[in-house]
């Protein structure tokens, strides 16, 4: 897979070395978050120079940036469920989302990638899709107004950015969330 952050030299990249340097910087940006991410605990985790991590990524960023693209730093568990009932099912997703804003490490990696996606549109493209899964979020709203659950006039793709960018915001502030807190944001939008 070829990197989307720009042209790069040098010899083609071996599958195997470009699969082992994204394994090790999920694996390093997991255990040690942005702030302490450096492309030398990657190299030495991939076996492999620093050199070639910096002749395909320019900066920690950009190989950052390809480990978010290729799904490799957010869990499974953030797409929203479907189990028959609306409210419940985006209250539990907003929930795993407060959750994983509430870690330092959690709300590091959002806020790194923000800032990331302000200077590459297809970070932010993956970073709303995967965060807020916007697309599944519309997909489960649509269900909802199939099922009575949501009013037809309500604006779903104005609910699901809503939903995201509430959630956004909730990670560039300190994280900090009460109990209550998901199921006031979902009232307040789909009701």
């Amino acid at each position: 897979m070829e990197s989307d952050t720009g042209s790069r030299r040098g010899a083609p990249r071996s599958e195997q070395t470009h699969l082992a340097i994204l394994d090790a910087a999920a694996s390093q940006f997991q255990e040690r978050g942005y702030a302490n991410f450096t492309i030398e605990g990657v190299a030495a985790q991939a076996g492999v120079g620093k050199q070639t991590i910096y002749r395909w990524w320019p900066t920690k960023t950009d190989l950052i940036a390809e480990c978010l693209l290729d799904g490799r730093l957010f869990p499974e568990r953030l797409s929203i469920p479907n189990t028959g009932d609306l409210h419940t099912d985006v209250v539990d997703w907003v929930s795993q989302v407060f959750e994983l804003i509430r870690r330092p490490a959690g709300r590091g990696l959002v806020t790194s990638l923000i800032a990331a996606a302000t200077a590459n549109e297809q970070i932010g493209e993956r970073l709303r899709e995967t965060l807020g899964g916007r697309e599944s979020v519309v997909a489960r709203l649509s269900a909802g107004v199939e099922a009575g659950q949501l009013s037809p006039a309500k604006p779903i793709t104005e609910l699901a950015e809503a939903l995201v960018g509430a959630l956004l915001l909730k990670a560039l502030g300190e994280g900090r969330t009460e109990s209550g807190d998901a199921v006031r944001l979902v009232d307040a939008l789909l009701t």
